[in-house]
């Protein structure tokens, strides 16, 4: 079976979803961290004669079977036009071999998917472009009209949705997606794609939910019957639900009074990874990310964002030996009117060389800014390692923040903390768990990914089948590791012993560092690393995922286990409040 391929799903007469099917990771951005393939929606209206209309084309990655599809639909001597809203070198490659198969070819795109079209051309002449200023009706073969959406963000300056409101169907693009591979047109029920679609959520939207808030309220505005995204099976019978948990999800983020505020410019997409793996590592300890494109950002946008923040990252590719202009302006307002007292982080990617790092940091420090983290510079494009480094990397710096920000507090109120003389709270703390150290690992070779932590949130759940719960905190870094369907290792520790164990483990680890450099593990069946000095062992698989607040509570399945002490008692964890650990 080929790697890729696209299948034909009739809606309606005269509308055809053409999905781009892919079973395997796609790409190398952290969205596709779950490994659980993709599938790309594109719409193609057929007109009466010789027209046809198409929405949200693939990128190049699916060029010889959507090509293939599309020619057998759309005679090249038709007229052609697409509505393109997500504008990349990628999504251009295809466009270049649409243009030279289908002479009469027109684009419609946004103003700023036209300035991002126009800098990526490398042909010539660019095809005619009709501009999407804030709605655009287009009219359609059967008497109605599309109706297009101008729904610009940081990540997706040139973002387009378009409103059949003969059906009610909203073809969203980006928002709303779950990368999935599936060949079923709908989710089969409201909880199938429900995980995936949260994890899409906290990879590119919750970094910027102010403005995704704003997207979602627009669209509200719509007679929608459905939601097709650019990105994983429509939403038929949930979509209602699906608006409200993005209104949900994006709540922690809109409230936080902490805020790091993101400067980036992307001319190929790898900044724009590194700068989505700094930004959802925040996000998950509920610091609010203010993510600004440079390119697309308004100078009193800018300058709010250095002023009303608590640190400030600038991200840049190198192209030509020099940083694009945009990031030249945003430093020179950064260096003019930033706060030498907040943390400011350089980070970027490169092709051969990397000075346009060098000159921000350089800027920046000769300035007096006192450094977030060590430069990160990637060159060309971030494996899954590195994506993981810098969503730590993006965690360090908001645990830091947020300390400072304690430390004042309790300064404020002369010492005291409400919530640890809350009766309840102390009552809360009077629940003892074992403790266990929780370990595991994905992949292989260098691309494996693994991590640890001390658990003391644990309880068998079930009988049959065998199965426990274990509570893990957002801002945990292994917690990437543990979505449904990952396996993972429980190590039970002995009473007595359990210290030194325990002293590796909560000891800091700097951000992509090995757990486990310098110990003797053994392994699970399933490859999981085993702590020999442990009391017990259990292998498990997460069957599900609880979202509770600044916990995530996982049910997992075991699959595997085994004592390595007989004797010894379970070590347990006694608090005096439920208010820490």
């Amino acid at each position: 079976m080929a790697d890729r391929w696209v299948i034909q799903i009739p809606l309606e007469d005269g509308l055809v979803c053409l999905r781009g099917i892919s079973p395997r990771r796609l790409r190398f951005e952290v969205e596709y961290g779950l490994e659980r393939g993709t599938c790309h929606n594109s719409f193609l209206f057929q007109g009466v004669g010789n027209s046809a209309l198409l929405v949200h084309p693939p990128g190049a990655a699916f060029a010889e079977p959507f090509l293939q599809a599309l020619t057998q639909l759309v005679p090249t001597q038709s007229k052609l036009t697409v509505v393109q809203g997500d504008v990349n070198p990628n999504r251009v490659a295809l466009l270049q071999q649409l243009v030279q198969i289908w002479p009469q070819f027109n684009l419609v795109a946004s103003n700023a998917g036209a300035k991002l079209l126009e800098e990526l051309w490398q042909q010539t002449p660019l095809p005619a472009i009709e501009i999407v200023k804030h709605e655009l009706q287009l009219p359609l073969a059967d008497g109605f009209e599309l109706q297009l959406l101008a729904l610009p963000t940081p990540r997706w300056p040139g973002g387009l949705a378009a409103f059949h409101g003969a059906s009610g169907l909203l073809m969203s693009g980006r928002f709303f997606g779950a990368h999935l591979c599936t060949e079923s047109y709908a989710e089969t029920n409201p909880t199938s794609s429900s995980e995936d679609r949260r994890y899409y959520y906290d990879c590119l939207m919750a970094p910027m939910a102010n403005q995704v808030e704003l997207v979602v309220n627009r669209l509200e505005e719509l007679a929608i019957r459905s939601i097709a995204p650019g990105h994983g099976p429509a939403i038929v019978d949930s979509w209602r639900s699906l608006l409200a948990d993005y209104r949900r999800w994006g709540e922690a983020q809109r409230k936080a009074s902490l805020v790091v505020t993101l400067l980036y410019a992307s001319a190929y997409g790898n900044t724009a990874a590194i700068a989505d793996a700094i930004a959802q590592g925040i996000a998950k300890t509920g610091v609010r990310v203010n993510s600004l494109n440079c390119e697309f950002s308004e100078a009193p946008q800018l300058l709010a964002g250095i002023k009303n923040c608590d640190a400030v990252l600038i991200g840049s590719p190198t192209l030509g030996g020099h940083a694009p202009t945009p990031i030249v302006s945003a430093l020179g307002t950064l260096l003019a009117e930033g706060d030498r007292s907040k943390p400011v982080g350089v980070f970027g990617s490169f092709g051969w060389s990397g000075e346009a790092l060098d000159l921000l940091e350089s800027k920046l420090t000769d300035a007096g800014f006192q450094q977030a983290f060590e430069t990160i510079r990637v060159k060309f494009s971030p494996d899954p390692p590195t994506l993981k480094r810098c969503e730590e990397t993006g965690m360090a710096l908001a645990r830091l923040l947020q300390q400072q920000q304690k430390r004042q507090q309790k300064r404020n109120s002369g010492g005291l903390s409400e919530s640890r003389s809350d009766p309840a709270v102390l009552a809360l703390g009077r629940v003892i768990g074992s403790l266990c150290v929780l370990t595991a690992q994905k992949g292989e070779g260098e691309q494996s990914l693994s991590g640890a932590m001390v658990a003391s949130w644990v309880s068998q759940a079930s009988f049959q089948p065998p199965g426990f719960s274990v509570a893990v905190a957002r801002d945990r870094a292994v917690e990437a590791l543990l979505h449904i369907g990952d396996r993972f290792a429980l190590n039970v520790l002995a009473e007595g012993r359990e210290l030194a164990t325990m002293k590796q483990f909560l000891q800091p680890f700097s951000p992509g560092s090995d757990r486990f450099a310098g110990l003797e593990l053994r392994s699970s069946p399933a490859g999981q690393p085993l702590l020999p000095e442990a009391l017990a062992w259990l292998e498990a698989t997460v069957q599900q995922r609880m979202d509770c607040g600044d916990h995530w509570v996982l049910y997992a399945q075991v699959t595997a286990g085994g004592l390595f002490d007989e004797t010894a008692l379970t070590a347990l964890h006694h608090r005096r409040s439920g208010a820490n650990y």
